[in-house]
């Protein structure tokens, strides 16, 4: 059995090229099991289209290690989101990423879980 370790920081990528922010959020899966899998997520000032809602099959488990977003539920609901806060999200509750902190990375902490 081998340990598998890291920095959610590392390998950001370089939206510091003022060119490629707006481009897509990046996804990078940090660990997979049977009932469960674990995400990073980077964001700068990306958002979900205003015609698309996530309708996800798991459960979700999202906490902001650094940065700002909103997300939007479906029904209207708005919730804001800084470092350190978390929302649970149950499977096919409709939602999207409403705002995201323009002015540096959202470092997302995502767990998928049936």
């Amino acid at each position: 059995m081998s340990i598998a370790r890291g920095n959610l920081r590392d390998d950001l990528p370089d939206f510091d090229d003022v060119s490629r922010r707006g481009s897509e959020e990046q996804f990078v899966e940090l660990a997979r099991g049977r009932h469960a899998r674990v995400e990073r997520i980077v964001s700068w000032g990306q958002s979900s289209p205003e015609d698309f809602w996530y309708d996800q099959e798991e459960d979700e488990y999202v906490l902001v290690v650094e940065g700002a977003a909103e997300l939007e539920l479906e029904g209207g609901e708005r919730v804001r989101l800084s470092a350190g806060d978390w929302i649970e999200i149950p499977a096919h509750l409709r939602h999207r990423v409403a705002w995201t902190r323009p002015d540096g990375p959202t470092i997302w902490l995502a767990v998928f879980f049936t």
